[in-house]
């Protein structure tokens, strides 16, 4: 069973916030960490990080994954926070009318870091990806 220290929840949460990808290795309870992939096919992988992923490919079940949330999810956790923290009806309509354009996620952070709710959306998307993490910990304990 997979079991994680609120440390390395928190550890893990701030990584994937900066798109990266995590791997937890169960027998060294170590945190791996590299950028995610899709998000950087640019990125050459450094030697080390050569040898994560083929430690990974030898020993699958010693290692557990932890990824961002999807797109959709993304989406979701914006507008829970534009209906529960934004109190001013145009600053609220400006942030939901950025979920609809292309690029969405860089128009809503470009809106919320120029206003008074930059603190509270840093605290808010904090949370939100705690308990995703915490739920990834619940489905990989699962599906052993």
């Amino acid at each position: 069973m997979l079991s994680l220290t609120e440390k390395e929840v928190d550890f893990i949460a701030a990584q994937l916030i900066k798109g990266m990808v995590c791997f937890y290795q169960i027998d060294k309870k170590k945190v791996h960490f590299m950028p995610d992939d899709e998000d950087y096919f640019n990125y050459d992988l450094t030697p080390d990080e050569e040898d994560i992923l083929d430690e990974i490919d030898a020993e699958p079940d010693n290692y557990a994954e932890f990824t961002r949330m999807e797109v959709p999810q993304e989406h979701q956790m914006m507008q829970d926070f534009i209906d529960r923290k934004v109190k001013e009806k145009n600053l609220a309509e400006d942030l939901v009318n950025a979920l609809t354009k292309p690029k969405s996620l860089t128009a809503f952070k470009f809106l919320i870091d120029e206003s008074k709710y930059k603190t509270e959306w840093i605290e808010f998307r904090k949370s939100r990806y705690l308990d995703w993490v915490r739920e990834q910990v619940d489905g990989f304990n699962y599906a052993e």
